[in-house]
């Protein structure tokens, strides 16, 4: 391989490492910028622990065939997806510099057909990542690595989410198995005993069937174990968080509109993180408007709906009660005064929505970091 134009003492020699993951192997793209191409390798040990040892010997062993000092500059990335970020923080207790990449943000090309292989992928991963680290920061983006306790405090209300779904959905499974016999009971008022004794029947007065019988008991059993640990998980949160976030859950809490579990979502799962200025709030959010145009076109493509899905949806949540709970507040009025002369033009009334709560994610976030209180806001009532 033949060396390129770049200078040895005038630019500092980097190894930039590129991960392509997946179940089976990882492929691993070594590159030193003194080479036309990139050296890649492929990893295929079944353990997780084995294969990220096998990673980092390789990266050792590539530094020894390229004759690189043991102490040069080496920076590792990879595709967020669903290895997380227990890699970054592998490498990263070893010494490494990792990064954990956006995989929509890399520019692809827009052939309609392109080749894409993982080995390809890992090339065209080292290549940004040399790039970015010269400087062009519009090769790719650069996800936000949580700590191990904010990323673990997530689980406290997604469980809570996914508990609640099960719930319902149970609740309805055997509200639609009933349906089938003609059967409209109660489902609220002790269902699960009346099923027991044999008191819910058909349309006619007839028994059920003892397979829909004890399919409609197991589902029971699913619906009261659903409850319980949807009940001891209650109990338990609020005392399993750190009493920095308690705090500001409970400073959120104060605004009328707001409820504990709607903060404590918000704190755990946005206000994590620490933001500069609004933009960048309403950037991780996924709720700022992405133009098209171009010439003679003029499109509003709508929001980017990047981000957390989870906070997007709770916040168009939250601005609904908003309107609710604070209808003097310039929030409210904007949206009252957008819409006003629509009528039942639900499109118009959802796309103000849409700003409110972009709006209102920055309000609270200045009122939560900077103690501004909204103007024309009401505060609920000490205890």
């Amino acid at each position: 391989m033949r060396n390129s134009a770049y200078a040895a003492g005038r630019e500092e020699l980097i190894l930039a490492v590129s991960l392509e993951l997946a179940t089976a192997s990882w492929k691993i793209a070594c590159h030193d910028g003194r080479r036309d191409k990139p050296a890649v390798h492929t990893l295929t040990d079944p353990q997780a622990g084995a294969r990220l040892q096998a990673a980092l010997d390789l990266i050792e062993r590539q530094k020894q065939q390229w004759s690189l000092r043991a102490g040069v500059r080496t920076v590792v990335c990879y595709e967020a997806g669903q290895d997380a970020f227990w890699i970054c923080r592998a490498l990263q207790a070893h010494g490494i510099e990792c990064y954990v990449i956006d995989a929509a943000s890399i520019p692809v090309v827009r052939h309609r057909r392109r080749a894409k292989t993982d080995r390809l992928d890992a090339i065209k991963l080292v290549l940004n990542l040399r790039a970015w680290l010269h400087g062009e920061r519009d090769r790719m983006h650069v996800v936000h690595v949580p700590s191990v306790q904010d990323e673990a405090l997530r689980h406290l209300t997604r469980d809570r989410a996914e508990l609640q779904k099960e719930v319902l959905q149970h609740r309805n499974r055997i509200g639609k198995l009933l349906r089938t016999l003609g059967c409209w009971d109660d489902l609220k008022h002790g269902f699960a005993s009346r099923l027991a004794r044999g008191e819910v029947r058909c349309y006619d007065g007839s028994p059920l069937s003892p397979e829909m019988h004890d399919r409609l008991l197991r589902e029971c059993e699913r619906v009261a174990l659903a409850r319980q640990q949807l009940a001891a998980l209650e109990k338990a949160r609020h005392q399993a968080l750190p009493a920095t976030v308690r705090e500001r859950i409970d400073h959120l809490t104060r605004l009328k509109g707001v409820g504990q579990i709607g903060a404590s979502r918000l704190v755990l799962e946005l206000f994590w993180r620490q933001f500069d200025n609004r933009r960048q709030v309403g950037s991780c959010t996924g709720l700022v408007p992405q133009p098209y145009d171009s010439g003679d076109s003029h499109t509003d493509q709508g929001i980017s709906k990047q981000g957390n899905r989870r906070v997007r949806s709770l916040l168009v949540e939250m601005a609904w009660y908003w309107l609710r709970y604070q209808p003097g507040s310039p929030l409210a009025q904007w949206f009252r005064h957008r819409t006003e002369g629509t009528g039942a033009n639900r499109r118009a009334r959802r796309i103000a929505i849409v700003a409110v709560a972009r709006r209102l994610v920055i309000l609270l976030w200045r009122y939560l970091e900077h103690g501004v209180i909204p103007q024309g806001v009401q505060m609920k009532p000490s205890t």
